[in-house]
């Protein structure tokens, strides 16, 4: 890792090297807070979590190879180098800020309250057709997940693609600290984590902190779609680049034709040119996804060429509107987590299927004060759909089968306190053939239900 000797870590992160005095020039292989994916070389930070106390294993991973490890408490009888610091996860942040400045590469900063993860896919897919590409897995998108991210860039990566994730004000700023993103991508301003930011505008304040520290140089990527963004008007003396549905963006499509559950077609209009995309994945917000994508890719200098291939090559990832298809039924894996906007959009697209349509949803969290008519909304929203099976799930979800309720939903309506009761009696409910629709927040363990369907 470029210029990651122990003596440099140690002052990047204002920790005390012990035993190091002959490592001066030996940079450390890679970064890791689990001891159980230590290689040789690799420097171990020691945490102390809820379950578990990294420090336990510091003589595991020293046998392992670590090259040092970073901890809070002095390791008895240390097989090797350690850094003694006060806080391990402030140290993470510290080091992978430290480790930004010496590299010699774009990123792509992605945050919003709906989409980040798909459209870091689609950004991803297309700027693979030029760039080796890193990008963040999983859900490695808040204060330890980014770091990390950052800290697996090595010489060959081009392009990193971040994603940032936040629930309060602050957090996108410290990302953003460690980031320092070169372009900066917002997807939509939604009614998300409003127990702590209150409302849509304090939600466009916390996402609008990735100005803070990105290059002054940068360009900044905005869906001009959106009520509350469009609001934007300059960042650093730059006009942002709009992306959506309408004509007066910079980047948007027309003649979308839905292919239902097997995508859309569109064509794509930017600088003057018009080139036709083939969209692997359902959704009209996929080809919102497809134009940030397209607008990314056009400031890095790709061919019309090659930003239709990335699209067609992007694939979907578990939880987020994942399609699995097994000899029963079909089931929309959309699982990850949930708000009134994800969960209309999730509606939309169960519509699109031409079987028996069933939705399974369940609570949203961090709504605020406000969360019961939220979710009496998303309650009314799937009564005006042309659903089958409408479940219900858990303590907040009854508000949602109470709008369903008062909105006269016409098929068959159901509610259940929790999500074991609701498995068990699956089988009463869905039926061969049908298309299931899997959605609420991470809380809810939704995924069981997915398993249970998949088995």
């Amino acid at each position: 890792m470029k210029n990651m000797t122990l003596s440099a870590i140690a002052k990047a992160c204002n920790g005390q090297l012990v035993g190091g005095e002959n490592y001066d020039d030996k940079e450390v292989a890679g970064v890791v807070l689990d001891s159980r994916l230590v290689e040789k070389d690799y420097l171990f930070i020691a945490t102390v979590g809820e379950r578990v106390d990294g420090h336990n294993f510091i003589d595991d991973v020293f046998a392992k190879g670590a090259l040092a490890v970073i901890c809070e408490k002095a390791p008895h009888n240390a097989k090797g180098p350690y850094i003694l610091v006060q806080s391990s996860f402030d140290t993470l942040k510290s080091i992978a800020e430290w480790y930004r400045m010496q590299l010699d590469i774009k990123v792509v900063g992605i945050t919003g309250s709906v989409g980040k993860t798909t459209t870091k896919e689609f950004i991803s897919s297309v700027l693979e057709q030029k760039y080796s590409v890193l990008k963040t897995e999983g859900n490695f998108n808040n204060e330890v997940g980014l770091p990390l991210t950052v800290l697996k860039i090595r010489d060959n990566h081009e392009v990193a693609i971040l994603e940032m994730g936040i629930s309060d004000f602050g957090e996108m700023n410290r990302l953003s600290k460690i980031a320092k993103p070169d372009i900066c991508v917002i997807t939509n301003i939604g009614p998300c984590h409003l127990e702590f930011l209150g409302s849509r505008q304090g939600v466009l304040k916390a996402k609008t902190e990735i100005f803070n520290h990105m290059n002054k140089e940068g360009i900044v990527c905005i869906n001009g779609d959106d009520d509350m963004l469009v609001s934007i008007k300059s960042v650093n003396g730059k006009k942002p680049i709009r992306f959506g549905f309408h004509a007066d963006n910079d980047i948007y499509s027309t003649d979308v034709i839905s292919q239902g559950l097997f995508g859309s077609t569109c064509n794509i209009h930017v600088n003057n040119q018009v080139f036709q995309a083939q969209i692997p994945l359902p959704g009209e917000h996929m080809v919102s996804n497809a134009l940030a994508a397209t607008a990314v890719g056009t400031l890095l200098d790709l061919t019309s060429e090659e930003i239709s291939k990335g699209i067609q090559s992007v694939q979907s990832v578990g939880g987020r509107s994942n399609i699995i298809r097994n000899e029963n039924y079909t089931i929309i894996d959309d699982c990850y987590n949930a708000n009134p906007v994800s969960m209309n959009a999730a509606i939309d697209l169960l519509n699109m299927a031409n079987t028996n349509k069933v939705a399974i949803l369940g609570d949203m969290g961090e709504l605020g004060n406000n969360e019961n008519e939220l979710h009496k909304e998303v309650g009314r929203y799937a009564a005006e759909a042309d659903l089958d099976v409408l479940v219900c799930v858990g303590k907040l979800a009854t508000h949602m089968y109470e709008g369903a309720s008062q909105a006269n939903f016409q098929g068959k309506l159901l509610h259940f306190d929790t999500r074991d009761e609701l498995i068990t009696a699956l089988s009463s409910i869905v039926n061969v053939n049908d298309t299931v629709l899997i959605k609420a927040s991470n809380s809810m363990g939704f995924e069981n239900i997915v398993k249970a369907l998949n088995i």
